[in-house]
């Protein structure tokens, strides 16, 4: 939570600046010094900390547009954004700028292309954030337990943006929707088909295929390596259930595949 109390006490030497910037400092009514020090068109900044706000920025946003995708705003979309809201324990001044985020994001003027060209940038291009991010926006895009043609078409656009291309989307989607639907209490998968689409391996994919998927999906959701590459603290307990998600797959195919044997 460090970036956010330096935000907030008016340490504003990471100020981003640009679209996201913009959007940070409506969301909080912030009133930024514009006297503080410039370095390289940006306010000089802690750059760990930087990325933190650009993503919790960029996240919240980017959610809001996608959700006003097809015309309506549905009750599903606001409570996946709330329940994203709860694990990672934001604050009531944090959840009130979060929400102000989505609100923003959701203005038929949101400047999408220009918010995920500095997002990208903030991040150094680094591709296990930007993945996360992506994935984080496939999940509210599959909050209501479908794809609608308009969020697929923006998915695809962010994906494109960030570096991605449409299989990896296909994949993401299969991935977000595989343990959405295969979870039992104490994230159990429910089906060894949903197992296989969290891992996105095909039944007929070899052992060694299998584990090597299993264990390059787990090293691209390790929380303490999403924290140290940005990703905000507050979202550590996201990064979590997803590894639970994962192993729990993972297990799935594992014990059916012995019981084969």
């Amino acid at each position: 939570m460090a970036w956010w109390g330096k935000l907030i006490g008016g340490a504003m030497g990471f100020m981003l600046g640009g679209p996201l910037g913009a959007l940070l400092g409506g969301s909080i009514g912030h009133q930024f010094d514009s006297g503080l020090r410039r370095k390289g068109g940006v306010f000089a900044a802690a750059d760990q900390e930087r990325i933190q706000a650009a993503f919790f920025t960029a996240t919240f946003s980017v959610m809001g547009h996608l959700a006003k995708a097809d015309g309506r705003v549905s009750e599903h979309e606001i409570q996946t954004a709330r329940n994203l809201m709860q694990q990672m324990h934001l604050n009531q001044a944090q959840q009130k700028a979060a929400i102000e985020l989505f609100d923003q994001g959701k203005d038929s003027d949101f400047p999408l292309e220009e918010v995920l060209h500095q997002f990208r940038n903030e991040c150094h291009r680094r591709t296990t954030l930007l993945r996360m991010f992506l994935e984080i926006q496939v999940q509210a895009a599959l909050a209501d337990g479908r794809m609608d043609p308009a969020e697929n078409r923006i998915l695809l656009y962010i994906a494109e943006v960030l570096g991605f291309d449409r299989a990896q989307v296909e994949h993401l989607i299969d991935f977000v929707a595989g343990a959405a639907t295969g979870q039992r209490p104490g994230h159990q998968v429910q089906s060894l088909e949903d197992a296989y689409k969290v891992l996105g391996v095909a039944p007929d994919s070899d052992d060694a295929q299998v584990k090597k998927a299993y264990r390059r999906l787990m090293n691209q959701h390790h929380p303490d390596k999403l924290v140290a590459k940005g990703m905000p603290e507050e979202m550590v307990k996201l990064a979590t259930e997803k590894t639970q998600e994962i192993r729990s797959a993972w297990e799935r195919v594992r014990d059916h595949r012995a019981a084969q044997h």
